[in-house]
C-alpha cells in the first residue's frame, strides 16, 4: 500500500542502476511518456465524464508524489548531514526520463512513478566500493549515525501526517454537534415525509409504513444548499435561532420563509405540520453539520491524539492483512477486514469520490486532510517492520550488529564486524515476492471489487 517500495535506498540492487550514471532519456521518450499520460486521463474523463472525480485523483497522486519525495528526501538530508556520499536521488523506478547532476549526486524522474529511492555509497558488506569512498560509505559511519539515515524516511511520514493532522483542526475545524455555530441554518437534506410520531421521527426509517403526508419543505420547494435567513419576519443565523422561530409558529397556517440560494434571497410560503406529541412544528429539513476550529496548543494536542489512534489501527491493519486475503473479492468485503485495506488505486478512487460528493467544503477537505495523513501514517509504520528489504529491515541488521558488538566488548572479544547481507538475500527476496504479490492482488480487488466511501 505505500509509496515507497522495498527498494528506497538500495533499489539499484533489484533494478540493476549499478554505480552507472545516466543522463536521462531523450526528449522523444519524455514525449512518449506525457503522451501516455494524457491518454490515461482522457479515458478517464471519458469513463467517468466527472471532472471532479478526476480533480479528487489527482490531488491524491500529488499527495503520494509529495509523500514519496519527503521520505527520500529524509533518507538523503541525514545522509548528506553525516558526510556519507550519495550518488543518486531518484522518483521513480524502471526506466530513466529526466535527470541532472548536482555535485557528485544524479536526481532524477523515471517511467514508473510507484515510489523512489536514495543510493548512498556502501549500503551493505556486499557493495564494491572504491577504495577512495570507503571512509564515507553507509557501512563506515557510527551505528547511530546509520539508524538516524534509515529511520528517516517514516520520520517524514509522521512529520508530514502530524502537520496535516494540526492544519485540519486548526485551519479547517472538526465536525461539532453546537448547533450555535454559523452555518448550521444551511439546510443538508430535506425530509421526504411526515412521520407519524415522535417515535417515527427518531427512528433510522422514518418515512417507513404509515405517515402524515409529503414534509413541508418538501411541498414548498426548498432544496439542500438553501440557507434559511429568516421565519415569518424573524431572522435566523443558526439552527438553534431556527428552533426558536419555528416553535413560535402554529400548524397549519402559510407564513413566509426566506432562503438564500445562490446568492439570491428567495421568498417561500410554508405550510408547517404538526407530528402529535411534538412541541416544535415540523418543517422536514436538516441542518449542516457545522466545523469548529481548534486553538494553536488545541490543534496539536488534537494531531497529537489522532497520530496515536491511527497508529494503533494502522498496526491492527497490519496484523489482519493475511486475514484479509480471502475476504478481498466478496461480495461484502466492507464489512470484513478486507474493507480496511486498500492499494494507491483504492484510495485514489475513494479521494475520487470525496471530491465528487456533495458535501460542505470544510467536510471534504478535512475528509481529504485525514485520509492522506492516514496514509502517511500507515506507511511509515509499515516500513518499520523488521523485515529485509523495508527499512525496519536494515534497522533490524544495524541494531542487532551493534548488540553482537556490545556483547563482544564484554567478553574481551573483537567487534564481529557487518552482518554478511549474502546470508540474508534470500529472505530478502522472499519478503519482496510477498510484498509484490499481495500489492497486487490488493491492487485488482480494488480494481473490480472496491470499497466505496460512503460520503
Amino acid at each position: 500500500m505505500g509509496p515507497t517500495g522495498p527498494t528506497d535506498r538500495d533499489g539499484q540492487n533489484w533494478h540493476g542502476q549499478g554505480g552507472q550514471r545516466r543522463r536521462g532519456s531523450s526528449a522523444g521518450q519524455l514525449w512518449s511518456w506525457i503522451i501516455i499520460v494524457a491518454l490515461v486521463v482522457t479515458l478517464i474523463v471519458v469513463e467517468r465524464q466527472r471532472l471532479a472525480f478526476l480533480f479528487g485523483v489527482l490531488i491524491f497522486v500529488v499527495a503520494l508524489l509529495t509523500s514519496v519525495m519527503l521520505h527520500e528526501l529524509g533518507h538523503f538530508a541525514t545522509a548528506k548531514k553525516f558526510g556519507m556520499r550519495v550518488t543518486q536521488f531518484f522518483i521513480g523506478f524502471g526506466k530513466t526520463l529526466w535527470s541532472t547532476f548536482r555535485g557528485e549526486t544524479e536526481y532524477g524522474v523515471k517511467a514508473l512513478p510507484f515510489g523512489g529511492f536514495v543510493k548512498i555509497t556502501g549500503m551493505t558488506s556486499a557493495d564494491d566500493v572504491d577504495v577512495a569512498d570507503e571512509p564515507r560509505s553507509f557501512r563506515n559511519q557510527p551505528g547511530w549515525q546509520r539508524i538516524i539515515v534509515l529511520a528517516a524516511g517514516s520520520f517524514m511520514h509522521f512529520v508530514l501526517a502530524l502537520f496535516l493532522l494540526f492544519v485540519l483542526a486548526f485551519a479547517v475545524g472538526q465536525p461539532s454537534t453546537n448547533t450555535s455555530l454559523p452555518g448550521t441554518n444551511v439546510i443538508s437534506s430535506i425530509a421526504a415525509c411526515v412521520p407519524a410520531s415522535v417515535t417515527k421521527l427518531n427512528s433510522t426509517a422514518p418515512c417507513a409504513g404509515h405517515t402524515l403526508g409529503k414534509s413541508p419543505a418538501q411541498i414548498d420547494g426548498m432544496r439542500p444548499g438553501d440557507k434559511i435567513i429568516s421565519v415569518n419576519g424573524t431572522p435566523v443565523a443558526n439552527w438553534n435561532q431556527l428552533k426558536a422561530a419555528l416553535k413560535a409558529q402554529q400548524a397549519g397556517v402559510s407564513i413566509p420563509v426566506v432562503v438564500e440560494r445562490s446568492g439570491q434571497d428567495v421568498r417561500l410560503q410554508v405550510k408547517l405540520a404538526a407530528i402529535p406529541k411534538r412541541p416544535v412544528p415540523f418543517l422536514g429539513v436538516e441542518p449542516t453539520v457545522g466545523f469548529q476550529r481548534s486553538t494553536f496548543l488545541g490543534a496539536w494536542g488534537y494531531a497529537g491524539d489522532q497520530f496515536a489512534d491511527t497508529l494503533t489501527s494502522s498496526g491492527s491493519a497490519i496484523a489482519r492483512l493475511p486475514s484479509a486475503i480471502p475476504d478481498l473479492f466478496s461480495k461484502d468485503r466492507s464489512s470484513t477486514a478486507a474493507g480496511q485495506v486498500s492499494s494507491v488505486v483504492g484510495v485514489g478512487e475513494v479521494t475520487g469520490d470525496v471530491v465528487q460528493a456533495s458535501l460542505p467544503w470544510q467536510a471534504k477537505v478535512a475528509t481529504l486532510l485525514g485520509i492522506v495523513a492516514s496514509l502517511n501514517i500507515f506507511v511509515g509504520a509499515f516500513n518499520l517492520l523488521p523485515l529485509l528489504p523495508l527499512d525496519g529491515g536494515h534497522l533490524a541488521v544495524v541494531i542487532f550488529e551493534r548488540i553482537r558488538a556490545w556483547f563482544s566488548r564484554l567478553r574481551g572479544r573483537p567487534d564481529p564486524g557487518q552482518v554478511d547481507i549474502q546470508r540474508l538475500v534470500p529472505v530478502s527476496l522472499l519478503v519482496f515476492a510477498l510484498l509484490v504479490g499481495f500489492g497486487t492482488l490488493l491492487i485488482a480487488a480494488d480494481i473490480f471489487n472496491p470499497v466505496h466511501l460512503q460520503v
